[in-house]
């Protein structure tokens, strides 16, 4: 038997599956090989399943560095509830245990051992590692390496010297989300320029996108849409601490189980409410990014950016927590100017190089024209990390009802030239009340309301305006500059704003929809999410099953099952062991765990 054939079978005999999917057995045999690897796989692509059969096939223990405790906690117990010999290495534990776990590395009894960047650091577990036999060296979540990434951490690139130390082991480092020039840092840092690159679709199929200009209510828009998939677990993020506890508040006062998750909490609080939102199967929690990838749980079937993120990585990697089971899951993002703008100030503000600041105020606006774009939301992050032609999906909001435009260009013509004439000193609200021609409020305003922009779009409404001053804000012609601690309107790059005067760049933005069919869509929405009944009674069933089962071990729910495969039981109505096993997820220690309990459970209805 091959490696590969001994990867296929375990593939099977330990996680259930019948076989790999996309990339992921090319990537296994260039490790079994000993070869270093650089995978670029989506959320929920199986990452993790590329270096965990290897270390389980190859001679040694797998090293595997993860950026944090409750990530490595989580993978740790699926493999341990799979029958897998595996280990972490965190400032959770006491010294005993830690003394425990060095014990089994050496003497041979790990498959794997999970520790974080910092502690890989440490002088006494790299000691350790130098006097054992090692399988491989997997560095996940790698675009923490990249400066150029979206959740760049110093201590990652340390793990570059990793090469040098065990230049005989093969690395491999994966992640979710890089863009091309993230991707070609993080073969320089960690040294893998002999590696071969592995990039995926970064297509999601099961994701369903949506996303829209936030309203003059924009949390209780936020409880409208959470009310919409009431009993389902989400995940809502928002910017603000204030923000997070705002929106928990408010879902709690509507019936919805919601938990507010940020930085500002201390530790134990934090890990209990990550606990219970892992545990149970209709929490919604409501976080700043704080609460990021240490989501391994599969069945999230929603993701709503109360507050959309800094980049189309961050928000990628953000909605991908949304389906990680593979069934249908949603990810609506709400956005203004405002947002913008606070994007932007952060990026001014931060410590880094010109260059990296450059970089991030790119990434901000690139994100900004996708959210308010008209083009197929999954199409347009395929083509941002560098797909060539892209389908439309066919699912999202623009493919399904693709937005209304109108040009307003001569609009945007007024309103630039309004700002321009007003000395590029005035904030919205005035220059708005200028192209009205509102009477003027003190002596500033009437100085101005002597040029010829004073009263020149009086025929149009202040919404009307502020949509396209928000446009003009998304695609860079006009700025809003805090200098003076309230934000004035500035004009873009001068050749951008002579292209509109000139008519050689038009501006095209979106029709205002009635806000009433934004309600029908998701009323329409929440009932195309009907389940046979007699199937969704046994899942339910077989859910609660789950639920005390996982109580009863302290691991979450996920770990014994995950919904998609406590889906595939409920639609075929198993009467023996034999059809357990063929339902992906159900591995020989599962089956014989769990299957008598599975079948006493359906007996009734099977007979």
């Amino acid at each position: 038997m091959t490696d590969l054939d001994s990867a296929r079978a375990t593939l099977t005999r330990v996680f259930g599956h019948a076989a790999f999917r996309g990339l992921q057995e090319d990537v296994i045999a260039e490790v079994l090989a000993g070869r270093d690897v650089f995978a670029v796989l989506p959320t929920g692509g199986g990452k993790s399943l590329c270096y965990q059969i290897p270390a389980l096939v190859r001679e040694g223990a797998g090293l595997v560095v993860s950026p944090l405790i409750a990530l490595m906690q989580d993978q740790v117990a699926a493999l341990n509830a799979a029958g897998v010999s595996a280990a972490r290495l965190d400032s959770s534990l006491t010294p005993q245990a830690r003394a425990d776990v060095f014990d089994r590395l050496e003497a041979g009894a790990l498959d794997l051992l999970y520790v974080s960047p910092e502690g890989l650091a440490s002088g006494v577990i790299a000691e350790k590692l130098s006097r054992v036999k090692l399988a491989l060296i997997a560095i996940d979540e790698a675009h923490c390496v990249s400066q150029w990434g979206h959740d760049f951490r110093p201590d990652y690139r340390n793990l570059g010297k990793l090469a040098e130390r065990f230049p005989d082991t093969p690395r491999i480092a994966v992640t979710a989300t890089a863009d091309a020039p993230t991707r070609a840092d993080i073969v320089h840092q960690l040294h893998l320029e002999d590696a071969r690159v592995f990039v995926a679709s970064f297509d999601r199929p099961n994701l369903q996108l949506s996303a829209e200009r936030k309203g003059t209510k924009p949390q209780q828009r936020v409880v409208d849409l959470v009310g919409a998939r009431r009993g389902r677990s989400g995940i809502v993020y928002a910017a603000t601490r204030d923000g997070v506890e705002q929106i928990a508040a408010a879902l709690t006062n509507t019936g919805v189980p919601a938990l507010a998750y940020h930085a500002g909490l201390d530790p134990e609080t934090r890990a209990e409410r990550q606990r219970k939102f892992q545990a149970e199967d209709d929490i919604v929690i409501a976080a700043t990014v704080a609460f990021g990838m240490g989501v391994d749980k599969p069945d999230v079937r929603f993701v709503i950016h109360a507050d959309p993120p800094k980049s189309i990585e961050a928000y990628w990697q953000e909605v991908g927590r949304a389906g990680r089971d593979g069934d249908p899951a949603e990810g609506v993002a709400l956005y203004g100017a405002v947002d913008l703008r606070r994007s932007l100030n952060w990026v001014e503000q931060s410590d880094a190089s010109a260059e990296i600041k450059q970089t991030q105020a790119r990434k901000a606006r690139a994100l900004y024209a996708f959210l308010d774009g008209f083009a197929c939301r999954r199409a347009s992050v395929r083509r941002y990390f560098g797909e060539e032609n892209p389908e439309p999906c066919g699912a999202c909001d623009i493919c399904r009802d693709p937005p209304a435009s109108v040009d307003a260009s001569d609009l945007a013509a007024k309103t630039l030239s309004a700002v321009a004439r007003m000395g590029e000193r005035f904030g919205r609200g005035r220059v708005i009340d200028h192209l009205i021609g509102k009477p003027p409020r003190d002596d500033l305003d009437a100085g101005c309301a002597t040029l010829t922009t004073y009263g020149i779009a009086k025929d149009e409404s202040e919404p009307a305006l502020r949509r396209v001053v928000d446009q003009l804000l998304f695609e860079g012609l006009l700025r809003e500059d805090d200098a003076n601690m309230r934000p004035i309107l500035k004009l873009g790059e001068p050749d951008d704003v002579r292209a509109v005067f000139r008519k050689e760049r038009a501006v095209r933005m979106r029709e205002e929809a009635p806000a009433k069919s934004k309600r029908g869509r998701e009323q329409k929405r929440a009932e195309m999410r009907g389940e046979d009944p007699a199937t969704a009674e046994r899942f339910a069933r077989l859910r609660d099953w789950r639920r005390t089962e996982a109580a009863a071990a302290g691991v979450p729910p996920y770990v014994i099952f995950s919904d998609k495969t406590l889906m595939g039981v409920a639609q075929i109505k198993p009467r023996v062991l034999a059809d357990l096993s063929l339902v992906s997820g159900i591995g020989e220690v599962k089956l014989k765990k769990y299957g008598n309990a599975l079948l006493a459970l359906l007996k009734d209805e099977a007979a």
